[in-house]
């Protein structure tokens, strides 16, 4: 039965500032904006946001015990209060791991326990198989893999039919002519020379995602894509990523998925999550045998949905 009567607040550790943050050069073109919250000689565990260019979020820090754990969060290449804003060149999945060890380095933390949903999902897992050694566990939450069915599943046709309503602007925002191939129609406004159309084409892609991430769509999610600011980074970002299937091969998650059999992982995942749905969080399970797949049979896609952060705070509370 539907839980009406529990809030995010009931669920979630209050709010709480960082004691430290700064900015980290990564290349010669981009600086990431990372901070700490929490206890500084705490468990340490890296909060890795979605995307790609969502930005790391204030209520991430709220999924932990801030007594237990020394809390990390940045912001990947382009985003959030990273530099430059949104920034193509350079910004790539294998720029990302490199960045995520370059912080731990900063940070002088040997191992971490490592915390992602949807692309942070995906960033996790690579991560994770390219530096085994330095990841605790996995706690990961609405499994994307971005395989070409994934994509073509909720950019092009598949969600469409749950929320024909949301589709319809996103989709003809396109010329009929260009509809066959939505990801790449929406990639060519995204980098136009002219601001209008890279605003106008960002609002559109941004509203689409959020008009479907929650099992009951919320219009504080769908003014998400009012604020240009985030909308640009986050859909040029994604898009770009999209276009080139994520620099990986396809299925680069589940081809590897040996080298991380060992790391304990906790799968969080909503029955009727329309972005990412059901069938990866499944499938990286039979993967990964030893991991442990929670479906929570009353939630979408987001986070902020409070019986998918009540099993997000569970796994985290577990850890310690």
């Amino acid at each position: 039965m539907l839980d009406t009567t529990t809030t995010l607040a009931d669920v979630l550790y209050p709010p709480l500032e960082p004691h430290r943050e700064g900015l980290l050069s990564v290349s010669e073109l981009h600086d990431i904006a990372w901070e700490q919250s929490g206890n500084p000689d705490g468990l340490p565990v890296l909060v890795v946001h979605g995307g790609p260019g969502g930005g790391a979020q204030p209520s991430y820090r709220q999924y932990f015990d801030p007594d237990a754990f020394n809390i990390v969060q940045f912001s990947q290449r382009g985003c959030g209060k990273s530099t430059p804003y949104a920034e193509l060149t350079d910004n790539t999945t294998q720029a990302s791991v490199h960045d995520m060890e370059r912080l731990r380095e900063h940070l002088g933390i040997d191992q971490w326990h490592v915390f992602g949903g949807s692309w942070g999902s995906t960033l996790s897992l690579i991560y994770a198989q390219h530096h085994p050694e330095r990841v605790l566990s996995l706690v990961l939450r609405g499994i994307f893999m971005c395989r070409r069915s994934e994509l073509h599943w909720f950019y092009q046709d598949g969600a469409s039919h749950i929320f024909p309503d949301a589709f319809e602007p996103y989709r003809d925002h396109i010329p009929v002519a260009e509809q066959d191939d939505l990801i790449q129609a929406y990639y060519r406004r995204l980098t136009s020379d002219d601001i209008d159309v890279r605003r106008a084409a960002a609002k559109e892609w941004t509203r689409w995602e959020m008009a479907t991430s929650r099992l009951f769509p919320d219009p504080e999610y769908l003014e998400k894509a009012e604020d240009l600011d985030f909308a640009v980074a986050f859909a040029r970002i994604e898009c770009h990523y999209f276009i080139n299937a994520i620099f990986v091969e396809e299925a680069h998650i589940l081809n590897h998925i040996d080298v991380i059999q060992h790391l304990p992982t906790v799968i969080v995942q909503g029955r009727y999550d329309v972005v990412c749905p059901t069938r990866s969080a499944w499938e990286l399970h039979q993967a990964m045998p030893s991991s442990r797949l929670v479906i929570v049979p009353d939630a979408g896609h987001s986070m902020g949905e409070v019986s998918i952060a009540r099993e997000l705070v569970a796994a985290t509370d577990a850890l310690r």
